[in-house]
């Protein structure tokens, strides 16, 4: 009854859900809030997100303050707040803010707290805490802020630390909804069971939500330039932003995909409209994901090759966290040489062990960082080789990988696998047909894959995209799997919007058409 108070009595705002797209609505006139002095001395007054305060409410908030030496000011500051805000923030004990005022506005007592608000992040000097909000139907960008703001601000007039305030308002923001928020006894029995595992395992298990796939969009600039050569569109880096629109902001894209793997280039580039495509995609309830790999290099001497880019994996890690990425992606690649007799000569086992510990340091490195990792050992299809000696060979890189995987307590509940199919090779005489790859991939599958793997998603490799929806039936027809599978296909859905596109906007339209007619060709044989 005392303090703030609107001069209206109610203030509407509407969330509207409509083929599960998600508006929200806020009055474009915001109504001015007044000030009305407490009768009796209050600990705190609590100045936040949604207060509209003239210059005479900020004057009596002033003189209160100054009259009133036991009661404390928190403040929120949005993003460009008004200046007539920035004048309380001389009397503020604490202040939240979602960036940073000029230093020459903003004053603040020497013991003052300053907590730093954003979608995916909570910091205040050197503590910070990582925040994942929930599908943006159940919280909006508007709910995260107030919810853990408020939330902090209650836990340290409780006399909590700020390091368990922070870990309360990630809780609340990670589990609340629009029309509510949990108590504090939810919030504080969350924060004591829930691990960094709980959370990637959830992560892992969405991915692999059964009917929907994972987009490979994460094409290095080599290899879209190849791409883009092909069609004679240029190289450039509005071309490629261009493209990547077309892939992420299909319409209903999210009742198909449960994940996309970017590029780097792709995370720090926005939607037509402006918007940050991590961010699109999070708001699409779509759970964005990272190529984390720099590239094949040679072995000395040798035809056959690692995948680079441990070095600074940690650093990248942590950066990509506080974007948003959830997941990441790390391809070793993998080339099948037979010698004059027949025999297979590469890959050797000097090649599968290494490329097999290089890809669970990335794993380890990955859950490290609350980053839930695709493993991609891939057998190339580009070859000569028998479907019997594709499998032999399959068979042997899954042995030592998952070897090295459970060796390294690697979580694989929360560790997901990207495999090529088992098939003959491209330059091979005998194609392989549906049928014989579906066996021959689900016998390899049965036999060398233990059974608590978060799931099994298949890579398209170079088939053509109706070659790989087929041979992806025939392999589902082969279980029931102790795993959920699905695909994470490149090539094999991209083709057709590429070629529909060719590089002229008037054809995105059609693009998008031809993505989503492959999106449903591959969804349907899901279910």
């Amino acid at each position: 009854e005392d303090g703030l108070s609107s001069s209206t009595t109610d203030i509407y705002r509407y969330i509207l859900i409509a083929d599960e797209k998600v508006t929200y609505f806020t009055p474009t006139l915001h109504k001015t809030n007044s000030f009305n002095p407490p009768e009796k001395p209050y600990d705190y007054i609590y100045i936040d997100r949604s207060a509209n305060l003239d210059s005479d409410s900020i004057n009596q908030i002033t003189s209160y303050l100054n009259s009133s030496p036991n009661t404390k000011l928190a403040l929120y500051l949005p993003t460009n707040p008004d200046p007539k805000l920035l004048s309380l923030s001389e009397l503020a004990n604490i202040i939240f803010i979602e960036s940073n005022p000029s230093k020459t506005l903003l004053k603040t007592p020497e013991d003052s707290k300053l907590i730093y608000l954003n979608d995916h992040q909570i910091t205040s000097s050197n503590l910070s805490e990582d925040l994942s909000p929930s599908r943006i139907d159940m919280s909006t960008h508007l709910s995260i802020y107030s919810t853990a703001a408020a939330t902090i601000l209650g836990s340290l007039i409780l006399g909590n630390s700020l390091e368990t305030s922070f870990k309360l308002a990630r809780a609340n923001v990670e589990n609340s909804r629009l029309d509510t928020t949990l108590s504090l006894s939810r919030l504080q029995e969350l924060t004591n069971t829930t691990t960094p595992n709980d959370n990637l395992e959830l992560i892992a298990a969405n991915l692999m939500i059964k009917g929907k796939g994972i987009l490979a969009a994460d094409e290095s600039g080599g290899s879209i330039q190849k791409k883009f050569a092909k069609l004679n569109i240029p190289d450039t880096a509005e071309t490629r932003r261009s493209y990547r629109n077309i892939l992420l902001t299909t319409p209903d894209s999210e009742k198909y995909l449960s994940g996309v793997i970017l590029f780097d280039e792709t995370t720090h580039q926005s939607t037509n409209d402006g918007q940050n495509f991590v961010d699109y995609l999070i708001n699409h309830r779509i759970i964005p994901g990272i190529k984390v790999d720099q590239g094949l290099k040679k072995y000395p001497d040798s035809v056959e090759s690692y995948t680079d880019g441990l070095e600074n994996l940690d650093q990248r890690l942590q950066e990509y966290y506080k974007k948003g990425l959830r997941f990441a992606k790390w391809r070793a690649a993998f080339e099948i040489h037979l010698g004059s007799q027949g025999q297979i000569l590469t890959p050797t086992e000097n090649a599968i062990n290494d490329n097999c510990r290089i890809l669970t340091e990335y794993a380890k490195t990955c859950q490290k960082n609350h980053i839930v990792p695709i493993v991609e050992p891939e057998v190339v299809y580009d070859g000569y080789y028998s479907i019997k000696q594709s499998a032999e060979v399959t068979a042997k890189i899954l042995d030592q990988l998952f070897n090295k995987l459970i060796a390294s307590h690697v979580n694989l509940k929360a560790c997901i696998l990207k495999t090529s199919m088992v098939i003959a090779g491209k330059n091979y005489p005998l194609s392989s047909s549906p049928t014989e790859v579906g066996q021959a991939t689900a016998e390899v599958l049965k036999a060398h894959i233990p059974t608590d793997l978060a799931g099994i998603v298949f890579l398209s490799g170079g088939q053509t995209p109706e070659q790989a929806t087929d041979n992806l039936a025939a392999i589902i027809k082969n279980g029931p799997f102790p795993w959920p599978i699905t695909f994470s296909f490149a090539r094999a859905l991209q083709d057709p919007a590429l070629y529909a596109w060719q590089g002229n906007d008037e054809n995105t339209k059609k693009a998008k058409d031809a993505l989503v007619e492959r999106l449903i060709a591959n969804t349907s044989i899901l279910n």
